[in-house]
């Protein structure tokens, strides 16, 4: 794929942590409107590989650009991204309501109406507050409030792993909903590959701080004549060997 169609663009990419490397050599060139897949176990660097792109975090070495530039490169940049965090952050206090208007006055590129649409599908009550929430409707807020940005790119750090089966089915539908909307390109770190499986069709392995296996899932799976959990499972024993 061309080099001005990447979302994502790593080129030996290190983060260290004093003596501790969470990332090591890291090259990727992850092709736009794509459902990407990180996986990797507990340490792998999933999240310091997002918190980077997000510009959360500087990296130690190498470099990292994000829908062609250095991430959080300006206000223009921020609202080019969509971040769903790991325990997705709501203000408990406020209702949902209260954080539609928030996000109205924080993203110049708003769309109440694609908020509200999803609210609605959702079942959250606009005059509930957050704190008050279950946990899936927790993290549906969170997901419309990232797509009504109108995001290029939405990264999502492990939204659904604390989630029941029918929250997190719940959510899953709602992010590839917010993908087809948007036309945007979404980065899903998760360890459950059933999910991963369900909703993406590009894959990155890391383990150890590395990338150990980055494609399409249909090229790879085709050219390793494997099904995906046979594919992850035998680079994650390879890299642990």
């Amino acid at each position: 794929m061309a080099k001005s169609h990447a979302v994502l663009r790593a080129s030996a990419l290190d983060k260290r942590y004093g003596r501790r490397s969470a990332l090591s050599g890291v090259d990727l060139d992850v092709p736009a409107r794509r459902i990407i897949g990180l996986v990797g176990p507990n340490g792998a660097g999933k999240s310091t590989l997002l918190q980077l792109a997000c510009g959360l975090i500087e990296p130690s070495a190498g470099t990292l650009t994000v829908l062609g530039a250095r991430p959080a490169a300006g206000a223009a940049h921020l609202a080019r991204v969509g971040f769903v965090a790991q325990d997705a952050p709501v203000y408990g206090g406020l209702t949902v309501a209260d954080h539609l208007r928030m996000g109205a006055r924080m993203n110049p590129g708003w769309d109440d109406a694609l908020a509200r649409h999803r609210i609605g599908q959702a079942g959250l009550p606009l005059t509930q507050r957050a704190g008050r929430l279950s946990g899936g409707q927790r993290a549906q807020l969170a997901l419309t409030l990232a797509a009504a940005k109108r995001p290029e790119l939405l990264i999502l750090d492990e939204p659904a792993a604390a989630l029941d089966p029918l929250a997190r089915d719940g959510f899953l539908r709602g992010l590839l909903e917010s993908v087809a909307e948007l036309g945007a390109a979404a980065i899903l770190s998760s360890h459950l590959l059933a999910d991963v499986e369900r909703v993406c069709d590009y894959l990155i392995v890391l383990a150890g701080g590395r990338v150990r296996l980055a494609g399409d899932v249909r090229e790879l799976c085709a050219n390793h004549g494997a099904p995906l959990e046979d594919l992850v499972l035998t680079s994650l024993r390879e890299a642990s060997s």
